[in-house]
């Protein structure tokens, strides 16, 4: 194959040619800052303005609940350390904190609470089970009036599955209702910058009360992503500064980023359902196909309850970075792990509960807008080669 197959796109998607178009004359024409009172700055103020509202209209927010940040990875720490640090301040003590997340969130989640673990408080880990779905009753079990936040992502970005964020939410809700008084408490958070290109999100039915984004995740530029604050959630900045962003990400906006974000997510959502049915077709050819011709080889997650573009599949006796070095050679991009555990096996895969060190011979292919059948054709037979030698 001369043309190179790109298949790592839960990691990064090319920016579209539309979104490039609309960013390009904010970079050198429009280049004003924004907190400027002049001609200049008013038109990048207006832009940002204009896109926070296309983005909250299509998020069903408010454009005062949007806060855009570097990406998912700081959107998760402000989330996070924001409303934790806010308690601190009001006189809560770690370690009389009660936190609640999963065992396979991404990094950015993790490390934020095994940094406050490590400071005292007491964390909760839910397990899930062989299909990659979280646990929903050891969750209705270790709920208690001490939790002050729960994080559990919306689509695990290794395995690709789908976590029911519906039912967690009424958990949530129908445990604060028992509470003789009411309580903002626990706080619930999801990390959803794999599910923007392919589900439906809409904030007020989900009634989740932080949310991350990420703009590289749908076909739009890196370095800008957002956290959604439920507006009567208070959480403190990370950095200091002046009072961009209602004083929570201070720092001068990066306004063709933003309005790029704004782009992308208009012509995400114009082809997300079509876009979803022709890679789940795509997708469910490529699972059979590998389990039919290459024995021993296993999906990792639920077949169903994924996202359309993911899948996971473990080749048993193999080394998965050697087959990912044997295949780039052959002109197929693929990636064993999230691109943030550099030099690490997964622990997502890992925590599928399976003896075969599934870790060490797994291998996640994510689809894209330029993935063909005749990419995964040619894929299967690459894989057909690599896994007879």
């Amino acid at each position: 194959m001369k043309k190179r197959i790109y298949l790592d796109h839960a990691a990064a998607t090319p920016v579209r040619k539309e979104v490039k178009k609309a960013m390009e004359r904010f970079w050198n024409v429009d280049f004003g800052n924004a907190g400027a009172n002049h001609t200049e700055g008013i038109i990048a103020k207006q832009a940002l303005t204009e896109s926070r509202k296309k983005i909250a209209k299509l998020v069903n927010a408010q454009s005062e609940e949007l806060i855009f940040t570097s990406g998912g990875t700081e959107a998760n720490n402000l989330a996070i350390f924001g409303i934790l640090n806010k308690l601190i301040e009001a006189g809560q003590q770690v370690k009389e904190m009660h936190l609640i997340t999963t065992v396979f969130e991404h990094p950015s989640v993790l490390q934020c609470f095994k940094y406050f673990e490590e400071k005292g408080a007491q964390v909760d880990y839910l397990d899930i089970n062989q299909e990659g779905i979280v646990d929903l009753e050891q969750l209705k079990k270790i709920i208690t009036s001490k939790i002050v936040l729960i994080s559990i992502m919306f689509v695990n970005n290794e395995i690709g599955t789908i976590q029911p964020i519906e039912e967690i939410v009424k958990i949530i809700q129908n445990f604060k209702r028992r509470q003789p008084q009411s309580s903002a408490f626990p706080i619930f958070h999801s990390d959803a910058a794999q599910a923007l290109l392919f589900l439906p999100i809409d904030i007020q039915k989900l009634n989740i009360d932080m949310i991350s984004f990420d703009a590289q995740k749908i076909y739009g530029p890196k370095g800008v992503g957002i956290l959604f604050v439920k507006k009567n959630i208070e959480i403190n900045p990370l950095i200091m500064g002046g009072g961009q962003e209602s004083g929570l990400r201070p720092g001068t906006e990066n306004t063709p980023l933003v309005v790029g974000f704004a782009k992308a997510l208009e012509m995400a959502e114009q082809d997300k359902k079509r876009e979803s049915q022709r890679l789940i077709k795509l997708r469910n050819y490529f699972i059979k196909k590998i389990l039919e011709k290459i024995p021993g080889t296993k999906l990792n997650g639920n077949l169903n309850q994924r996202l359309a573009n993911n899948a996971n599949i473990f080749f048993p006796n193999k080394n998965n970075e050697f087959m990912i070095i044997q295949l780039d050679q052959l002109g197929i991009a693929c990636s064993t792990k999230s691109a943030c555990l550099t030099g690490k096996t997964s622990y997502v895969v890992n925590s599928l509960g399976n003896r075969e060190n599934r870790d060490k011979g797994s291998i996640r292919f994510t689809m894209g807008k330029s993935t063909t059948k005749k990419n995964i054709d040619y894929l299967i037979k690459c894989l057909i080669k690599i896994c007879s030698i």
